[in-house]
């Protein structure tokens, strides 16, 4: 049975060519990585035993590759982590993104990670997964301070309806079972 995953990738194979030819203003990727780098502290200042963890790691980078974008990051001595130039320092650890984007959104709809090649600081790479395993975004929290606590109850529960939703989809469509 084919399924939109399936047409996302045909998509993604026609239009490869064209993309590949596309590239953006080199001020623009840089830009796009810092509000990256912004979201991700924002998520890491809500959970202090994550920013202990990286102050642990401090000066070491990680590298993360999915061709054809990077991002490379350096943990800080306060826990968070700062966007570092890869042409300036040799990353501790690399961190390879091997699916393609369908097969991507398609774990990423069901919850499942992406798979990834891995090389390099051993107790870096560890710190990092726990953090993505144990770090979330308490969204409801951001969104209570705009709206109103009430109100951003009520959008959260639509939102984890919404996601659950939409892993029931994904796990219809490839076949897979959802936890």
């Amino acid at each position: 049975m084919a399924s939109s995953f399936d047409f996302l990738g045909s998509m993604q194979k026609m239009l490869a060519p064209m993309l590949g030819q596309l590239q953006p203003p080199e001020w623009l990727v840089r830009e796009g990585q810092n509000r990256i780098v912004l979201s991700l502290n924002h998520v890491l200042q809500q959970e202090p035993q994550a920013m202990e963890r990286l102050a642990r790691q401090a000066g070491k980078s990680a590298l993360i590759e999915w061709a054809p974008w990077s991002l490379q990051v350096q943990a800080t001595p306060a826990g968070l982590l700062d966007r570092v130039e890869p042409a300036e320092r040799a990353p501790d650890l690399r961190i390879q993104i091997t699916d393609a984007l369908p097969q991507l959104m398609a774990k990423a709809a069901r919850g499942d990670k992406p798979s990834i090649h891995i090389e390099g600081d051993v107790a870096l790479a560890a710190d990092i997964n726990w953090l993505i395993d144990h770090v979330r975004w308490d969204y409801e929290e951001d969104l209570s301070r705009l709206m109103g606590d009430s109100a951003a109850h009520t959008l959260a529960q639509g939102l984890r309806a919404a996601a659950g939703a939409l892993r029931q989809f994904a796990s219809a469509i490839t076949g897979r079972k959802t936890s």
